[in-house]
C-alpha cells in the first residue's frame, strides 16, 4: 500500500485541488450579478468531479500502453470532428452560438475540438519519438522530413476546426505544435528562419487587417467579425458599442478592483460571460491586484511542476507529450489574461482549470491524467 502510495504524484493533486477551489469560488461570485438563473459553480462542482475520475484512470495507463492506441485515438478525433459536418442539424449536434461545434449527450456537451488538443500531442508525441528513434544520421533532409511528417499530421484536425470558424482552438493548436517542435531536436537552422517566418506572417496578417481589411476577407474568407476583434484590441474606445465592449468593461473592473478587490460576490462592472472566457476579470474586480497574482503563482507552480516531470521522465514520448501540456496551458494563460488587459486580441479560450466549461475542463484533466501516468509508471526502461 506504501509502495503504490510513494507513486502518485501528490504535489499534482493539492494543486489540482487549489485550482478546483478557486475555479468553484470565482464562479461563484461570478453568478452573484445574477446574469444567468443557471447555478454554474454547482455544475463546475460536478464537473470537476468528473474530472477528477478522468484524471485518476488514466493515471493506471502506463504510457507505453497508451503509445499503442495513438492512431485509434486520432482516428476517432478526427471522425468526430468530420460527424459535426456530416449529421444533420438535430437535439445530438445543435447550433450553439452560431457555431455546430458540439454533440449534446442530454445536460452534457461534448466539444471534440476541444479533446482534439491532447489527442494531437499524443499523436505528435509519438511521431517525434519514432521518427528520432529510427533516424540514425540527422540531417537537414531529416529535419526537413520530420517537419513534413508534423504538418501532415496536424493538418487534418485544423482544416476541420478552421472549417467550424473556430479560430481560438486552431491557435491553441498551433502553440502545442510549436513548442513540440522547438525541443524535437531539429536544427536551429531550420528553426530559426521557420520562427522569424511565423512572426512576420503575423504581422503581416494584422497590418493587412488594419489597412486593407476587404482583401483579408476576400483572400482568406476571415468572417467580418473575426477582423473587428483587431480593430476593437486597438482602439476599442471607437468600438464600445459592439466588438470593443467586452475590452473596455474587463480592463474597467480589473482597474477598479485596486489591491485587494471589492470583495467576494461584490462586483459591479457588468461583463457578459464573465463566468467563462473572462474569469480573469472578476478575479481582478473582486480580488484586487493581489489575488490575480495569487491566480498567476498557482499557474507558475504548475509550470514548474510539468517542466521538471518532463525533464525527468524516463521516455522521450512521455517529455514530449509533457511539452505539449505545458505548451497549450502556457498559451491559454497568456491569451486569456492578455486579452482581458488589451495585450493581445478577445478570443475565446479559457482560463484553462478555472473558466467554467465542461470539454475544456476535461481536456486538461485528461492531459494532467497523463501527467500523473507518466510519474506513476516512471521508471528506467530502454526506448521500447
Amino acid at each position: 500500500m506504501k509502495q503504490w502510495l510513494e507513486k502518485i504524484d501528490w504535489w499534482l493533486l493539492v494543486l489540482l485541488i487549489a485550482f478546483a477551489t478557486v475555479s468553484i469560488t470565482v464562479i461563484t461570485s461570478a453568478m452573484a450579478g445574477q446574469q444567468y438563473a443557471t447555478n454554474f459553480a454547482e455544475r463546475q462542482f460536478l464537473y470537476y468531479i468528473l474530472g477528477f475520475i478522468i484524471a485518476l484512470s488514466l493515471m493506471f495507463l502506463s504510457p507505453k500502453k497508451l503509445r499503442q492506441f495513438v492512431w485509434p485515438i486520432y482516428l476517432v478525433g478526427n471522425l468526430a470532428l468530420a460527424g459535426l459536418f456530416i449529421l444533420p442539424d438535430s437535439s445530438f449536434t445543435p447550433i450553439i452560438n452560431g457555431a455546430k461545434s458540439w454533440y449534446r449527450l442530454g445536460p452534457i456537451s461534448l466539444q471534440p475540438s476541444e479533446f482534439m488538443k491532447v489527442v494531437l500531442m499524443l499523436v505528435l508525441a509519438n511521431v517525434i519519438y519514432r521518427h528520432n528513434r529510427f533516424t540514425f544520421n540527422k540531417t537537414i533532409q531529416t529535419d526537413f522530413n520530420l517537419i513534413l511528417k508534423v504538418a501532415a499530421v496536424a493538418l487534418v484536425p485544423m482544416i476541420l476546426i478552421l472549417l467550424q470558424n473556430d479560430l481560438g482552438t486552431t491557435l491553441v493548436l498551433l502553440a502545442i505544435i510549436l513548442g513540440m517542435i522547438i525541443v524535437s531536436g531539429i536544427s536551429w537552422q531550420i528553426l530559426v528562419p521557420f520562427l522569424l517566418t511565423i512572426g512576420a506572417a503575423g504581422a503581416t496578417l494584422i497590418l493587412s487587417i488594419l489597412y486593407k481589411p476587404v482583401l483579408i476577407e476576400k483572400g482568406l474568407g476571415i468572417q467580418t467579425y473575426q477582423l473587428g476583434r483587431i480593430n476593437s484590441w486597438l482602439n476599442p474606445e471607437a468600438y464600445s458599442e459592439g466588438d470593443g465592449f467586452h475590452l473596455i468593461e474587463s480592463m474597467k473592473a480589473i482597474g477598479s478592483g485596486g489591491l485587494f478587490g471589492k470583495g467576494f460576490k461584490h462586483g459591479e462592472v457588468y461583463i457578459p460571460e464573465n463566468h467563462t472566457d473572462f474569469i480573469y476579470s472578476v478575479i481582478g474586480e473582486e480580488f484586487g491586484f493581489i489575488g490575480s497574482v495569487l491566480v498567476l503563482i498557482l499557474f507558475l507552480a504548475l509550470f514548474i511542476h510539468l517542466i521538471r516531470l518532463a525533464q525527468y521522465a524516463d521516455h522521450p514520448f512521455s517529455s514530449l507529450f509533457l511539452t505539449g501540456l505545458i505548451s497549450m496551458l502556457m498559451f491559454h494563460v497568456f491569451q486569456n489574461v492578455g486579452m482581458t488587459i488589451q495585450l493581445v486580441p478577445i478570443t475565446g479560450i479559457p482560463l484553462p482549470l478555472i473558466s467554467y466549461g465542461g470539454s475544456a475542463l476535461w481536456t486538461v484533466m485528461s492531459g494532467i491524467g497523463i501527467a500523473l501516468s507518466i510519474f506513476y509508471h516512471k521508471q528506467k526502461t530502454s526506448d521500447s
